[in-house]
């Protein structure tokens, strides 16, 4: 079984109490369908769980399979330098289907961030190296496809169904 080789810091975006007993970290890609399913699941997860659990979120994009991937990603780096990386974050997923980037700057507008801003980081690459580091993190973790999931820093290798996540959170934390 793999396990995390980056251990989840103060810099990657939290949701949750940085101090809760549990951590579930999803490595994503904003084009990839399942992520957008799983995106509602890890939503049940965290109502399920409560403050026990912080989950963290970090860039995966399949460039060469989603076209709009490195874009989306950079688009919420963008925002969460503004302190809106989540809710870019879940406009995304939640207008996944329409992703390019008129859409990325109608949600940037949407929560009044500038968007000639975005298209300015976007084309001098500035969220780039961020979006690259949580790539290759993921690399070194045996992370190969979207969306893999980490519980605690062990790799959560079976389904991915809100089920499955809650048991291996709860086993997780029975080993606690």
């Amino acid at each position: 079984m793999a396990t995390l080789k980056v251990p989840v810091t103060p810099e990657d975006h939290i949701q949750g109490d940085p101090d809760a007993e549990l951590t579930l970290l999803e490595y994503g890609d904003y084009e990839c369908p399942h992520c957008g399913r799983a995106y509602g699941i890890v939503k049940q997860v965290q109502k399920h769980f409560g403050r026990r659990l912080r989950f963290a979120f970090r860039n995966f994009p399949l460039a060469q399979i989603h076209a709009h991937a490195q874009t989306a990603a950079e688009t919420a780096e963008f925002a969460g330098a503004h302190g809106r990386f989540w809710e870019m974050h879940d406009l995304i997923f939640e207008n996944q289907g329409r992703l390019a980037l008129p859409l990325l700057v109608a949600l940037t507008e949407e929560l009044g961030l500038d968007a000639q801003g975005l298209r300015d980081a976007l084309t001098a690459g500035e969220f780039e190296p961020r979006v690259r580091r949580d790539f290759l993190s993921g690399v070194r973790s045996g992370v190969n496809g979207t969306p893999t999931f980490f519980v605690g820093e062990r790799r959560h290798d079976g389904p991915w169904e809100l089920e499955n996540l809650v048991t291996a959170l709860e086993a997780r934390r029975a080993l606690a």
